[in-house]
C-alpha cells in the first residue's frame, strides 16, 4: 500500500534538551530539614538515654534508642533546668520534641521540649536522686546536727500565717509552756516561688534575729504540694543555718528531704511544739527535786563538818597539861642522873681495882700517878657527858615549851582576845547570827571569865574597826 504522504510533508517536532536540577549539599540538607520539620512539627518519642553528656553550656546531648534503632537528641539548658529530675544513662523516658536536621553534619535529631521518666513519677525520681546525692555529701549525718536548746526563750516559725499548722503549733505551745516568745515569719509553703521565700526566711533569721530555734512547718499534702521542701536550695539553707532547725512538714507518713537534713524532725506541727518544750509542770517538778537534793547534800556536808569539829575538839587537850608532863619528865631525869653517875663511878673503880691487881709488880708510885691521871680524865669525861646530856634535854624541853606557847590558845587570850560561848549550852560563838538580843553568853579571858547579856548583834565589822583596817592597809 502506498502512502499518500510525501517525505517532505512529514512534520517532526523538535526535541528540547532536558534541564538537570543540581542541589548543593546545603540546599539539599535545608530541603530535607524543611520536609522533616513540616511533616513532624511535634512528636512524642519513647526510648532509653545513652551516651549522655552535658558540657558547660548546660545543654544535654544524648542518644535515644530502642532495640532496633537510635536517634540523636538534645535538650537545651533552659528546658533542662526546668526538669524536676536529673538525666542519666539508661533512664527510660518519654519526651515531646520536634525533628530537625543539624546541617553542618547532615544529621537529623530530636530537639526535646520536655522529658519525663517512663513508669516512674518525675517528682519521685527527682526526690530519690537529690536524696542520694546529698546523702553522699554527708548532709544527713547525725554528727553535723546541732542539739536543740533545753528551754528556748524565742522561737522563729517559718510557715504560712493562715494555715492550720501554725494554729496547732501555737495551741500546743501555749498549753505546755506559755512563756516562750514566738516570731512568725510568713512565707508561701507550696507552689512556684515558695522555695526562694523559705530560703530567704532561713537566711534572714540567721542574720537579723536572735532566736534559739527555727521551726519549719506546714500541713500535709501531695508530693507536689510538699515539693518546695524537697528542693536543693531549701535543703542547703537548712544545712548552713547556725540556728538549730526543726522540720515539721506534712503528716506523720509524709517525708521530705528537709526532714533528713534538719537537726530534728517532727511528724506533725503539734509534735514540733512537744519536742521543743517540756510541760511547765515537769520543769517545775525537776527544779524542786534539784533544790531538795541540794538542801540534803548541804545538810549532810554541814553535819559531816560538825562531827569532824567535835572530834577535833575532843582530841585537843589543855597545853598546860603537856607542860606539866614535860616538867615531871625533867624531874625524873634529874633524879636518874645521880644514880647513873654513881653507877658509872663504880664501874670505873672496879676497873681501877682490876688494873691495880695486875700492876702489883710495878712501881706503886708510877702506877698511882698514871691511875690518878686516868681517874682525872674519866672524871672530866663524865662531867662533860653529864653536862651535854642535861643541855640536850634542856634544849628539847625549851623547844617543846616554845612550840606549845606558839599554838596555845592562852597566848591568844593574853593578846586581848576572848572565847565566847552560849549559855547554857557552852557552844562556841563564831557568827553573830548564833545569838539573839538578851541571850546570856560566857566570855573566857586570859584571866577569869565574864557572864554577859547580848544587847545588839551585827554581822558586819564595827565601823571603827573597818576604818582601822583600811588605814592599816593604806599605811602598809
Amino acid at each position: 500500500m502506498r502512502s499518500n504522504f510525501l517525505p517532505e510533508d512529514i512534520l517532526v517536532a523538535p526535541i528540547e534538551p532536558r534541564v538537570r536540577k543540581i542541589y548543593t549539599v546545603s540546599e539539599l540538607t535545608r530541603e530535607i530539614r524543611g520536609v522533616l520539620e513540616s511533616q513532624f512539627p511535634l512528636v512524642w518519642v519513647e526510648g532509653e538515654i545513652s551516651n549522655l553528656r552535658t558540657p558547660t553550656s548546660g545543654h544535654s546531648y544524648f542518644s535515644l534508642k530502642d532495640a532496633q534503632a537510635q536517634i540523636r537528641a538534645i535538650i537545651f539548658k533552659y528546658e533542662n533546668e526546668l526538669l524536676p529530675f536529673k538525666l542519666e544513662d539508661g533512664l527510660h523516658v518519654v519526651g515531646l520534641g520536634r525533628i530537625t536536621v543539624y546541617e553542618p553534619r547532615g544529621e537529623y535529631q530530636l530537639v526535646f521540649e520536655t522529658l519525663e521518666p517512663k513508669g516512674y513519677g518525675a517528682l519521685q525520681l527527682a526526690f530519690e536522686q537529690l536524696k542520694e546525692r546529698l546523702g553522699n555529701e554527708g548532709l544527713f549525718l547525725s554528727e553535723r546536727k546541732k542539739p536543740l536548746p533545753f528551754l528556748p526563750q524565742r522561737v522563729a516559725v517559718v510557715t504560712s500565717p493562715t494555715g492550720a499548722a501554725i494554729r496547732d503549733f501555737l495551741q500546743v505551745l501555749q498549753r505546755r509552756y506559755a512563756n516562750v516568745e514566738v516570731l512568725i515569719y510568713p512565707v508561701r509553703v507550696q507552689g512556684d516561688g515558695a522555695a526562694p521565700e523559705i530560703v530567704q526566711a532561713i537566711d534572714r533569721i540567721n542574720q537579723k534575729l536572735k532566736v534559739d530555734v527555727i521551726v519549719l512547718t506546714r500541713g500535709g499534702g501531695s508530693l507536689e504540694d510538699l515539693w518546695p521542701f524537697n528542693q536543693e536550695e531549701v535543703v542547703r539553707a537548712i544545712a548552713r543555718s547556725k540556728i538549730p532547725v526543726i522540720s515539721a512538714v506534712g503528716h506523720e507518713i509524709d517525708f521530705t528531704i528537709a526532714d533528713f537534713v534538719a537537726d530534728a524532725r517532727a511528724p506533725t506541727p503539734s509534735a514540733a511544739a512537744e519536742i521543743l518544750v517540756r510541760p511547765k509542770e515537769d520543769l517545775t517538778s525537776m527544779v524542786n527535786g534539784l533544790i531538795s537534793m541540794m538542801i540534803r547534800r548541804v545538810s549532810d556536808r554541814i553535819q559531816m563538818w560538825e562531827e569532824r569539829l567535835r572530834g577535833l575538839q575532843r582530841g585537843l587537850s589543855d597545853p598546860r597539861r603537856y607542860l606539866v608532863d614535860q616538867a615531871i619528865r625533867v624531874d625524873e631525869l634529874a633524879g636518874v642522873l645521880p644514880l647513873y653517875w654513881d653507877q658509872r663511878m663504880n664501874n670505873y673503880l672496879q676497873s681501877l681495882q682490876i688494873l691495880l691487881k695486875t700492876l702489883q709488880g710495878r712501881t706503886m708510885l708510877e702506877e698511882y700517878s698514871k691511875l690518878k691521871e686516868r681517874v682525872a680524865s674519866y672524871e672530866n669525861m663524865i662531867k662533860l657527858l653529864a653536862i651535854r646530856t642535861l643541855d640536850h634535854h634542856r634544849h628539847g624541853l625549851e623547844r617543846s615549851i616554845n612550840t606549845l606557847n606558839a599554838v596555845s590558845p592562852w597566848r591568844v587570850l593574853q593578846r586581848g582576845y576572848s572565847i565566847t560561848r552560849t549559855l547554857p549550852g557552852l557552844k562556841v560563838v563564831a557568827d553573830a547570827l548564833q545569838v539573839h538580843t538578851d541571850d546570856r553568853v560566857h566570855v573566857t579571858l586570859a584571866s577569869g571569865y565574864l557572864v554577859c547579856r547580848v544587847e545588839e548583834s551585827h554581822t558586819e565589822p564595827a565601823p571603827d574597826t573597818a576604818h582601822k583596817r583600811r588605814k592599816n592597809k593604806i599605811e602598809t
